[in-house]
């Protein structure tokens, strides 16, 4: 009955030949590009900020990756334990990106996306995470209208993006102390020439 649903739900979103050629070209900017948002905004809430926010941003930063490294590696222990071919590798619908025919479940771009979402909802403020959720949601629904996804492949990335934040924080709470004075002395080393130039918040 699942699969059933997933592959009703994946027909009412897929794009065909006869969808506008600017609505394939803007998923395809959107599925392929959109992402790039997450290490644009973990750089820029990392290195700049006013000066009584900079630690709560590092420490959000720090607590984001964490939770990024734990979602990737859960959704590919997911991906070899349930294993889910693509739509067009099972010559379902129609597929108007290119991609290796690996397991779809769960989304790798769906996984890291919500989990950058789902972080900046929990640590950062709502209006962001609201944002960046709708963000979420849209690449989601790219990687579907254009054929190399279920919809199901998506909600389990967000099944594992949730579960890898709340990981994150129990880390958090056992170790940040630590992990955040170590990673300030390794971006002290680093940055040093910027820091004193003002150009890199210390």
């Amino acid at each position: 009955m699942m699969e059933q649903l997933n592959q009703t739900l994946f027909l009412l979103i897929n794009a065909t030949p006869a969808s506008p050629e600017w609505a394939i070209k803007l998923a395809i900017f959107i599925a392929k590009d959109l992402i790039n948002i997450v290490p644009l905004l973990i750089a820029i809430l990392w290195l700049w900020g006013q000066r009584r926010q900079i630690t709560a941003q590092r420490e959000m930063v720090i607590k984001t990756a964490m939770a990024i490294v734990i979602s990737v590696s859960l959704s590919w222990i997911v991906g070899h334990i349930f294993p889910h071919d693509r739509p067009f590798v099972d010559g379902f619908g129609y597929n108007f990106l290119h991609h290796a025919a690996d397991d779809s479940y769960p989304s790798d771009h769906g996984t890291v996306i919500f989990t950058f979402a789902l972080a900046f909802l929990f640590w950062h403020r709502m209006w962001s995470g609201a944002v960046l959720f709708a963000l979420a949601c849209a690449i989601a629904w790219s990687r579907v209208y254009l054929g190399v996804h279920w919809p199901m492949d998506m909600l389990g990335g967000l099944l594992v993006g949730f579960c890898s934040c709340m990981l994150s924080q129990m880390i958090w709470n056992l170790t940040g102390v630590q992990i955040y004075k170590r990673l300030h002395q390794i971006h002290r080393f680093c940055f040093a020439p910027l820091i004193r130039r003002g150009w890199v918040r210390d």
